[in-house]
């Protein structure tokens, strides 16, 4: 039992999926705007929504439909250009003409169409220039257009992503391939980013769902760029079962080859989303060590992650450890003794119980900052949890693109 990955380049078709990119000129005339999958009958999807209980109207709609159908799915359709949040009921019943039209189109169930939106927030979706779409991209559908599709998901991002898996089994293949855009307003609890997952393996519904879930809690709520959840991120998981492979934990080693194949991809995908965001430079890994739970190790980790300040000396490449030490200060974390605390950039001790590393020299640190991929670590000493979280630096270019961003 083996596995392998593959890049954006790269992207495994998998058995029972179709997808295309057309232009529909939701916001930008001539632009890949509209994205459809369409699931082979008999696929199960799972999904998971963004938290922000200011949920855009598809968010709400395609929970409403996939909490229906049981999982019983048969088209995505993605728009980018318009969230479709902060409409109120006028963005409901847009987002259903949608869907109704795609669903007269191919002849399936209102229901079994889930609806996706990203771009800008409190304008009404151009849903006739959607529905009128439709047919175009129902004709355009191929099994081979993964790259297309990542593009045609794409707002603020600088480039597409995408990762493939193949798990070996006995001689057959199990096929992973995944895409997702978000490049600002990311935290975790999903953000502004969309994720489409699709496997050909069997799997049950709830299994799915438990995948999914596990995936996500350790990858796309694991990021965060600016600390701003959005209003509608979502990531979805379809398994279509033409593989011929079914995977459920009686076959206990094809099942943890397989939930590890899907955890790496979903955290690669998370990680690719940090490496695209906004005006970054630098991808940092912030690893908070010795914790007496997850909870507070994630305290500090999203302390350090989001702080404006620490986020601005890494952009400059300054080794300002003031700075974290006062983000982990404030963390919140009761009862926290200072005195216990290390701190390392990459393997470079600049902190040791809670004060400056004896023999630690200002250019130690500096040479770790002016690196691409920096990790911060925090030895707590207060336990043995250890979590992680991933950024970027801030830096003037971030300020430019959300100055603009509607211009």
């Amino acid at each position: 039992m083996a596995t392998g990955k593959k890049d954006i380049g790269n992207l495994v078709p998998v058995k029972g999926i179709k997808m295309s990119a057309v232009s529909a000129g939701v916001r930008y005339q001539n632009r890949l705007d509209l994205v459809l999958f369409e699931l082979a009958e008999g696929s199960r999807t799972a999904g998971v929504f963004t938290r922000n209980a200011f949920c855009a109207a598809p968010v709400v709609l395609a929970r409403k439909h996939l909490t229906g159908n049981g999982g019983d799915v048969r088209y995505l359709l993605v728009n980018t250009g318009n969230a479709n949040a902060g409409t109120g009921d006028r963005g409901m019943a847009d987002a259903l003409h949608c869907c109704q039209a795609l669903a007269d189109c191919a002849d399936v169930n209102l229901t079994q169409v889930l609806p996706f939106s990203t771009g800008v927030i409190g304008e009404r979706l151009p849903a006739e220039k959607i529905a009128a779409a439709a047919p175009a991209a129902l004709a355009a559908l191929q099994d081979d257009q993964w790259l297309a599709a990542a593009k045609g998901i794409m707002t603020t991002d600088t480039r597409p992503k995408g990762v493939s898996a193949i798990v070996t089994h006995n001689g057959q293949f199990i096929t992973i391939t995944g895409i997702t855009k978000g490049a600002g307003m990311i935290k975790p609890n999903m953000a502004t980013m969309l994720a489409f997952v699709c496997t050909d393996a069997e799997i049950d519904q709830g299994l799915l769902q438990e995948l999914l879930m596990s995936s996500v809690e350790q990858s796309f709520n694991r990021i965060t760029v600016d600390g701003d959840t959005s209003t509608n991120d979502c990531c979805v998981l379809t398994a279509t079962g033409k593989s011929g492979i079914r995977i459920d934990k009686a076959d206990e080693g094809l099942y943890v080859a397989f939930r590890n194949a899907l955890h790496e991809l979903v955290l690669d995908l998370a990680k690719l989303i940090i490496r695209d965001a906004e005006g970054a430079k630098k991808f940092v890994t912030v690893d908070v060590r010795g914790g007496g739970n997850t909870a507070e190790c994630l305290q500090v980790a999203y302390a350090i992650a989001e702080s404006p300040l620490v986020k601005t000396a890494l952009s400059a490449s300054d080794p300002n450890w003031g700075r974290i030490l006062a983000a982990v200060g404030r963390a919140g974390v009761p009862d926290l003794d200072v005195s216990r605390i290390d701190l390392y950039l990459d393997d470079v001790c600049i902190v040791e119980k809670g004060g400056l590393a004896p023999g630690y020299r200002e250019e130690m640190g500096q040479a770790v900052m002016t690196q691409e991929d920096i990790c911060l670590r925090v030895e707590l000493a207060r336990g043995d949890v250890n979590e992680q979280v991933w950024t970027a630096d801030l830096s003037e270019e971030y300020v430019r693109i959300n100055a603009s961003y509607r211009s």
